[in-house]
């Protein structure tokens, strides 16, 4: 059983004329950098900040550091369940391109990056919530994040995901404040130094069932480590622009709604722990609401819940408890 329903993908350039769609997450990094008056510079000053990182890290035949600009798409999952033609909007990422201006040629980035889900937000800000309310200690439901996992699966490995790309997705996150992080010795000419947690996030195990792996790894002259999830084998998978291109992107993000950890003035050592109260750290010149993004993930949440589980729960279960899981094939 590969997928019963069916995916559709469209894509909306995320340059700094973008403007969020009524159907976008408003909790989005990019949607959120799209708002307000100073929308416009926003965005211009975090795509300057994205080529910036990406020409530093990409720094071979490239003695000036503008050889390459990084392009953005954001990528709009759409699923229709019943075959109706009605649609609800499940996934968004972003996938990138490089332009080379030595070259004249335009190179295919990766997609994923940036990782958005309705379904998520249902999961931690909903159902995660309200199973561990008046309890004695925290505890996660019985199948939390198997629909969602087996849904992005069967994305996958559906026939709209081959023909609009050619590899697995990367999907690039923060540290979690929760854990510690203890370099290795492994490192890569790209990626970094590798670290590994002292324990599984939440995170981790809700990627897992999404059927992703992740490792950690900090850049070339970063502050922290990013978690790359990635099917596959994410060493030997992509190019090294490909990697460059995830790493810039979501470095800058990762810079703007966390400055605390990735624009500390401090690098982080062999042993790490991060930590979001930190006041030693920079701030870009971009604005960036986080109290808006924490409220909107509640309010996203039960949109899912009322618009996409309830509705179809019975249909879902059933599916659910059918669906055999599948390497994933892109």
């Amino acid at each position: 059983m590969n997928t019963d329903f069916t995916f559709t993908i469209k894509s909306t350039g995320l340059d700094e004329h973008y403007q969020p769609a009524g159907n976008t997450r408003a909790t989005t990094n990019f949607a959120n950098l799209a708002r307000g008056e100073n929308r416009q510079q926003n965005l211009r000053n975090a795509l300057k900040m994205i080529d910036n990182r990406f020409n530093a890290l990409a720094h071979w035949d490239n003695p000036k550091g503008d050889r390459y600009s990084v392009e953005l798409e954001i990528i709009s999952v759409e699923m229709d369940i019943e075959s109706s033609g009605q649609t609800f909007p499940s996934i968004e990422v972003l996938k990138t391109s490089i332009v080379d201006h030595q070259t004249n040629q335009r190179i295919e980035g990766i997609v994923g990056n940036n990782f958005s889900s309705y379904i998520r937000d249902y999961d931690f800000s909903i159902l995660l919530s309200e199973h561990n309310k008046g309890q004695p200690s925290f505890s996660i439901p019985e199948h939390f994040g198997e629909l969602h996992g087996k849904l992005f699966q069967s994305f996958l490995n559906s026939s709209a995901y081959k023909t609009h790309f050619n590899k697995s997705p990367v999907i690039c996150l923060s540290v979690a404040e929760t854990k510690i992080y203890q370099r290795i010795a492994n490192q890569h000419p790209v990626l970094g130094g590798e670290y590994q947690p002292n324990a599984s996030s939440l995170t981790e195990q809700y990627f897992k069932k999404m059927g992703l792996q992740v490792r950690y790894f900090m850049p070339p002259n970063s502050a922290a480590p990013l978690a790359f999830y990635f099917v596959g084998d994410l060493l030997n998978d992509y190019t090294n622009l490909e990697l460059i291109s995830t790493i810039s992107t979501m470095e800058t993000f990762q810079k703007i709604y966390r400055p605390e950890i990735y624009n500390a003035n401090a690098v982080a050592g062999q042993t790490y722990q991060p930590n979001l109260k930190n006041l030693d750290y920079s701030l870009t010149h971009i604005v960036y609401d986080r109290e808006e993004r924490n409220r909107l993930g509640i309010e996203q949440g039960k949109f899912a819940e009322t618009h996409f589980i309830k509705p179809y729960q019975a249909m879902f279960d059933n599916w659910s408890a059918s669906y055999k899981q599948q390497p994933c094939l892109a």
